[in-house]
């Protein structure tokens, strides 16, 4: 059906009924959903909630829903909600238990009041999560169609092929602030003019100090999140230790992206808890042991991952490197998992400029490798993302081992963080 339907009032959305609670209850007090008077007032609500919204701030690298939360006086913490309440928000989808009880949650983070100003607050975040998730993951329209009630009753789905943003009386009134987030997003930040340096926390701690020393993305260490827990690395134990960190983290005001080594079994469960995290990306090994893993599995890893959560950058590891196994595979291995959806390839142990230089020129994505050697040598050579990876920890290891030791020799142990500079830290 031609989208001109859509600037003709008699083709009217589909009609929701009344509620008090729940789903249904924001359904029934949104724009999105209603006519007449109570479309328009709705809509002025939330017109009005957007005005206070500097889109600039939109821009900068963050969670797209945290970041709109965060700009309409509510806590980044209630991504997860949103996501769960976002699969059940269309009136043609199941409304399950999981999404009642994050309405209700939702509903009290606004201020307890079930009301329509709270339901267009809500709806702000719901309508915004699924569109600009798409925009970063490069779908358009981001909203591919949507529905209306034909005069004679019959559902009239209409393409928005040709208008992304709908149009007529129910156009989304904000397509400045829907497109913003997608600049700001973690694919952008491996477009720069210089390489992305990424910083890898083991806990809160060390993700906030991160954060406040001013690097706009950090990621996670497999190594050093299983080692505090006391967990081999690389042995697919440290799922849930993994998921706790990634819940604290995404707390703070950066982009997170988390090392889930293989995958931890359920790869298309992981990715999808991860996207309603709030997570920007993924870095998954082909390692196992001392081995590699079939290219195909491995492939078929990232396929899943991008299947399920399409916005995630997925950073595809190639271990050749890292363990000495089939160097001469390494590219053939890359533009495997490029062609599996890998938005990035991460080869550990890469340290030869020639090999470096190979890869780079072969591989139509960005190639991440660890900090081995010297930053803007590494950005010559055309490496667009540069990880510390388990430095930072091991780093974290030696120093506390060396303030000790000098504790105890009566040695001066030098400058280090205050007390109450830690506990500000983590207040946030």
């Amino acid at each position: 059906m031609e989208h001109h339907v859509l600037l003709d009032p008699a083709f009217a959305v589909p009609s929701v009924p009344h509620a008090e609670r729940g789903v249904a209850w924001l359904r029934a007090h949104v724009a999105r959903f209603s006519e007449g008077a109570d479309h328009a007032r709705r809509r002025a609500l939330a017109v009005t909630l957007l005005s206070t919204v500097d889109a600039a701030a939109l821009r900068t690298p963050g969670h797209p829903v945290a970041k709109l939360a965060s700009a309409l006086g509510l806590p980044r913490t209630v991504v997860p909600d949103v996501a769960v309440v976002a699969r059940s928000y269309q009136p043609h989808t199941t409304v399950t238990a999981e999404a009642e009880h994050a309405v209700a949650r939702l509903v009290g983070a606004c201020g307890g009041t079930w009301d329509e100003g709270t339901a267009a607050l809500i709806g702000l975040l719901v309508q915004a999560g699924p569109a600009v998730d798409a925009l970063i993951a490069g779908a358009q329209p981001p909203v591919p169609v949507t529905r209306r009630i034909a005069p004679d009753g019959r559902e009239v789905v209409v393409d928005l092929a040709e208008v992304p943003f709908g149009a007529g009386r129910h156009g989304c009134p904000a397509r400045e602030h829907a497109t913003a987030p997608a600049g700001g997003s973690f694919h952008r930040l491996h477009d720069g003019p210089e390489p992305l340096v990424l910083p890898n926390a083991w806990d809160f701690a060390s993700g906030a100090a991160l954060v406040d020393a001013g690097f706009t993305a950090i990621g996670t260490t497999s190594l050093g999140v299983a080692a505090v827990n006391g967990l081999p690395d690389a042995a697919g134990a440290a799922r849930e230790e993994t998921l706790a960190l990634v819940r604290k983290l995404v707390r703070l005001p950066t982009l997170v992206t988390v090392d889930v080594e293989a995958g931890f079994g359920d790869v298309r469960g992981l990715a999808a808890e991860l996207a309603d995290l709030g997570v920007a990306g993924v870095n998954i090994e082909d390692g196992r042991g001392t081995g590699l893993a079939d290219p195909a599995e491995h492939a078929e890893s990232v396929r899943a991952f991008k299947e399920t959560a399409p916005h995630l950058f997925v950073n595809a590891r190639v271990d050749t490197h890292w363990l000495s196994v089939d160097r001469g595979s390494t590219v053939r291995r890359a533009l495997r998992h490029v062609d599996a959806g890998a938005d990035g390839i991460f080869v550990p142990g890469l340290v030869d400029p020639g090999d470096i230089a190979e890869v780079v020129a072969a591989v139509p994505v960005p190639l991440n490798v660890p900090a081995q050697r010297d930053v803007r040598e590494l950005a010559e050579l055309g490496v667009r993302r540069i990880s510390t990876g388990s430095l930072l920890f091991r780093a974290a290891l030696r120093t506390t081992v060396a303030t000790a030791r000098a504790v105890r020799d009566g040695v001066p142990v030098g400058e280090v963080p205050g007390y109450d500079e830690v506990r500000r830290l983590v207040e946030r």
